[in-house]
């Protein structure tokens, strides 16, 4: 993998500052250890950091065509690039290389901006084209390689593969956008095209952006949306079908020209991506898996049955993870508020793989395509109630009722009704982004100061989810669901944190079901035969049955996910005071400090569960430490240890 950055002059041919360019790529320089590469001409500078995974000997970026005339920066994997370079070469096109960020050059020539729909794998990049005057930025379909930009002084487009590329640059200004301080409390992270500073974006997944000299930016412009229309199949040819779809999503993730594994954690998803693996390479698999032995989520035998029944090279490692380590770790590796706890064990998992492989392919995906996760269930149930009662009666009957109820926080988990009273009184869209939201509205409104709220008079949230169910255009509430969390919490969160955690240890991560041909198909499946009663994943499970242990397969899911509230009534509690009573914090004049003390005392006296708004307080503090209060140029020291 690698990592790319550049300045665009929309006005004139000026002259880009090389050392600003090089600072930008050396602020990136974990995503590819192995080589940087510029290219610098009136009015545009591309650079590159390059992390060398195919074509080892050659594929230095930037990359020209023929003539000179088209130069390209570009991150992520093309797996089709033989076919295409094959049906290119008889088109007329000279290749100079073996590698696959060519194949892009030469299909920008012949197709234009429509070259992207040609393209399998995962990729963000920028080209050039001289005669034309245009940078052309691009991201594949899922949001697999992210890519930042911004327009500085009113002038320069400056673009990068992380937000500490951005900061790099002199010109970069820190005025952090409220809304999207506000999204990352509701969701833990800040959806896309936003990120924490104002006018700068993430460009979003499945969508390019063409820039011209002398004109203003326009809009994104999405190139690819999965569609869930369902069509008919039986039982037994879905099962066939995933089991042919996914081992070839794999076959074409095998190529390397460097040590490739697999994460392995025992759970569904990763056990099928190992199989598949098993049964097509030549040789053992290199297998990773992290246990968590008296965290009670240890998958460490699960993952060993898989490891045994395959014979891979499997390496396990058991580690207690230090929830502290996020403080700081979270804001070096994510450079906004981040609140996925997670990503710890993530990053270790990817730094145990690292010393062993360049390449590891995962499981990502299954859950949003095959309804894994327990929330879709209750989604589903709970609308079906929804829909029986009129909602002229209902907001009134529940809501009233879900005011009353009190908030049990201590009860058995069958007398919490608080939120489920509320979230009947609402509609699909807003139950479900009350079932996914992090800290809820009423709370969110008590923690910002009276300016803060101020600037939200007019932000919702939960329009980010409705505006995605209104788009998926499916007729029941788990599809509509499964779609808004691949808008939303799949590249905001998932593919995110998988994405800068790898790369903070210069590790490659391949996810064959996020395939988007893949995506295409699982789309197809009906949904019944993706949850069947109250199991996720029905199909998937059936096909796998042939080739992962039962007991593998059907068990409760667990995950990375950790319980914080214990946290924040230990060793947890004094910190989080001192760093949620930070200059930083106050200076910020974001937050009512009464309000956070509040939660602080009822947490830590166990009257109620605050552990995701601490949390989520927690990891933006250390943003506004590491990353916003620092100054410019400062070096993000964990980065560096690690």
């Amino acid at each position: 993998m690698c990592g790319i950055a550049g300045i665009f002059d929309l006005k004139d041919l000026s002259q880009i500052n090389r050392s600003t360019l090089r600072r930008m790529t050396d602020a990136i320089a974990h995503r590819g250890p192995d080589g940087d590469g510029s290219f610098v001409a009136p009015g545009i500078a591309l650079g590159h950091r390059r992390l060398s995974i195919i074509d080892v000997a050659g594929g230095q970026q930037p990359i020209f065509n023929e003539t000179g005339s088209v130069a390209l920066v570009y991150n992520g994997e093309i797996y089709n690039y033989q076919d295409l370079a094959a049906e290119l070469v008889a088109l007329g096109h000279v290749f100079k290389t073996h590698c696959d960020t060519e194949t892009v050059v030469h299909a920008w020539e012949q197709w234009g901006e429509k070259c992207v729909e040609k393209f399998r794998g995962m990729f963000a990049f920028a080209l050039f084209d001289q005669a034309k005057q245009v940078l052309f930025l691009a991201r594949d379909r899922l949001g697999k390689k992210p890519l930042y930009y911004s327009l500085v002084a009113d002038r320069y487009v400056i673009f990068a593969s992380e937000l500490k590329g951005l900061l790099a640059h002199p010109l970069f200004r820190r005025d952090l956008d409220h809304a999207a301080i506000d999204d990352y409390f509701a969701f833990g992270y800040v959806p896309d095209p936003a990120t924490i500073y104002k006018g700068v974006f993430k460009l979003p997944p499945g969508c390019t952006l063409e820039i011209s000299r002398g004109k203003n930016i326009q809009e994104p412009q999405p190139y690819w949306r999965p569609r869930f229309i369902p069509e008919a199949m039986d039982e037994t040819s879905a099962a066939s079908e995933l089991v042919r779809r996914l081992d070839e999503a794999v076959r074409i993730r095998l190529m390397s020209e460097v040590p490739l594994g697999a994460f392995l954690s025992g759970g569904v998803d990763s056990s099928a991506v190992v199989s598949s693996m098993a049964r097509q390479i030549n040789g053992r698999v290199e297998t990773f898996a992290l246990g968590f032995g008296s965290g009670g989520t240890d998958e460490l035998a699960f993952a060993q049955r898989v490891a045994s029944l395959y014979n891979t090279n499997h390496h396990a490692r058991d580690v207690e993870t230090e929830p502290l380590a996020g403080y700081r770790m979270q804001a070096a590796i994510f450079d906004e508020p981040f609140a996925d706890d997670s990503s710890v064990p993530t990053y270790e998992v990817c730094r145990l793989a690292r010393k062993n492989v360049t390449v590891a392919l995962s499981g990502d995906g299954g859950d949003e395509l095959f309804a894994g996760y327990r929330r879709y269930c209750l989604h589903g149930v709970t609308d079906a109630w929804r829909q029986r009662v009129p909602g002229r009666l209902r907001e009134p009957l529940f809501g009233a009722a879900g005011a009353w109820y009190p908030k049990l926080d201590w009860a058995p988990r069958w007398l919490r009704a608080k939120y489920t009273l509320q979230e009947f009184a609402l509609d699909t869209a807003g139950g479900y982004f009350r079932t996914v939201c992090k800290v809820q509205d009423d709370l969110r409104a008590s923690l910002y100061s009276a300016q803060m709220r101020k600037h939200l008079v007019e932000h919702h949230p939960a329009s980010l989810i409705a505006d995605a169910m209104r788009e998926a255009g499916a007729g029941d509430a788990v599809t509509c669901a499964q779609y808004a969390d691949l808008k939303t919490y799949l590249p905001g969160d998932i593919l995110t944190k998988v994405d800068r955690t790898s790369m903070a240890v210069s590790l490659e991560v391949r996810a064959p079901m996020l395939d988007h041909s893949f995506v295409e198909w699982a789309a197809s499946v009906p949904r019944d035969l993706k949850l069947r009663k109250t199991e996720g994943k029905y199909i998937l499970k059936r096909a796998l049955e042939p080739y992962v242990p039962m007991e593998n397969l059907y068990r409760e899911k667990t995950g990375f996910s950790t319980s914080m509230a214990g946290f924040f009534r230990g060793k947890g509690a004094a910190f989080a005071k001192e760093a949620l009573g930070s200059n930083e914090m106050a200076d910020c004049g974001l937050f009512d400090l009464a309000t956070i003390s509040r939660l602080l005392r009822e947490h830590g006296r166990a009257q109620r569960d605050h552990s995701k708004a601490l949390w989520s307080l927690l990891m933006f503090a250390g943003f506004l430490k590491e990353v916003h209060f620092k100054p410019q140029g400062a070096s993000h020291s964990v980065l560096a240890e690690a």
